[in-house]
């Protein structure tokens, strides 16, 4: 049996796997998933809960299947604290699947690029790398004045639901593009010191282990509390991710050193040392790919750390700030005590989406590890 045949016959991996996709696509489509602009602003609706769905006019009780009407919020009650929400009932708005909407670019790519090599004034500009498509068309939406809010309004009267989808790009992505800069090191340099061993090992080794020695979250923390407050929210992302990605890469070159040191003596690596072959190419071509089914499970494994690194200072107000969404700063609003008890649509999602996808990472990992395991393959011949 083929590890993908028994990863395949994992319940839980397969839910995890499936859970993570339908983010992922989620996510990369958020234009067209979301209804709305994340950034913009409805008029008179701040707070708003979630919109009620009916499916009978409620002026004649006729069926005209589901649809919304508009509502917007009143004064606030100085008894209960809570707003009223005026609904016109003499304006049905039909739900519709690929209505039409405000228009987007999709797949635009835009990154901060230095503009000068300077430690003192260190300048970034946004560049364009990719111009996307443009479009109108949404998932769902509403024809007619009433909004679909199916996750409320926020304090500032935008969508929450198209804020948590756009959201979901930064918390997402960061984990992925995390691992990328950090894995390739930690397997370089594991690789070099087990394989070369002596004063290269001892001196790697040392490094490797002064750099462990760094909470990660508490230098998030505190270089991110002495980041000047005109850093836009892309810039910061690019920060948290070269930060972080600089302390988490130690653990993976220990685990590599140690398989490199089994690995080196085997009969393929001492043939091609007698063939004349160079060291640097022994290891990335004959030693690290022997190593990929760990380094496949532990990517899997630490996705959740960069994406909860990065909700933590989001949610502090450390990372991503508004108006830009993620899902770290979207749960910052779980301080205010008076949201956490009246709006609490504004709190769960987020909050639900992170536990999803950490849950889902771990499951997947798991049952990587489990389908990956040469024991458990050897077993199955």
């Amino acid at each position: 049996m083929t590890w993908w045949q028994k990863l395949q016959k994992n319940p839980l991996a397969r839910l995890g796997a499936l859970v993570l996709l339908l983010f992922y696509m989620a996510v990369i489509a958020a234009e067209f998933v979301a209804p709305y602009d994340p950034y913009q602003s409805e008029p008179n609706a701040s707070l708003l809960p979630p919109t009620h769905i009916y499916w009978r006019d409620q002026s004649t009780d006729a069926w005209v299947g589901p649809h919304v009407y508009p509502t917007s919020q009143g004064p606030v009650s100085l008894e209960t604290g809570e707003r009223e929400v005026s609904v016109g009932f003499d304006q049905p708005s039909p739900i519709r699947l690929f209505a039409k909407g405000a228009e987007y670019h999709w797949l635009t790519v835009r990154l901060p690029l230095p503009t000068q090599f300077s430690f003192t004034q260190p300048g970034f500009e946004e560049t364009l790398l990719f111009a996307g498509f443009r479009g109108d068309r949404h998932l769902f939406g509403t024809v007619g004045p009433g909004q679909l809010n199916l996750l409320g309004t926020d304090e500032q009267a935008r969508d929450q639901f198209s804020r948590l989808v756009h959201g979901g790009r930064i918390s997402l992505s960061i984990g992925l593009v995390g691992i990328v800069i950090s894995f390739p090191l930690g397997m370089v340099v594991g690789g070099l010191a087990g394989y070369f061993g002596g004063v290269i090992d001892a001196v790697l080794m040392r490094l490797v282990e002064v750099i462990m020695t760094i909470p990660d979250i508490y230098l998030l923390v505190a270089l991110a509390a002495v980041l000047p407050a005109t850093l836009s929210s892309s810039q910061r992302f690019l920060l948290i991710i070269l930060i972080t990605s600089f302390v988490r890469w130690t653990g993976l070159a220990r685990v590599i050193r140690g398989q490199v040191l089994s690995l080196k003596s085997q009969t393929y690596v001492q043939a091609a040392q007698a063939m004349g072959g160079r060291s640097f190419y022994i290891v990335l071509r004959h030693i690290l790919p022997q190593t990929a089914s760990y380094v496949i499970i532990s990517a899997t494994l630490a996705v959740p750390g960069f994406i909860l690194a990065e909700a933590v200072l989001s949610l502090i107000g450390l990372g991503i700030q508004q108006p830009d969404p993620s899902w770290g700063n979207m749960l910052s609003l779980a301080t205010d005590a008076s949201i956490l008890v009246l709006q609490p649509w504004l709190i769960w999602p987020p909050a639900l989406l992170i536990v999803l996808t950490v849950l889902s990472f771990n499951l997947l990992g798991d049952g990587l590890r489990d389908a990956l395991d040469p024991r458990s393959l050897q077993s199955h011949d």
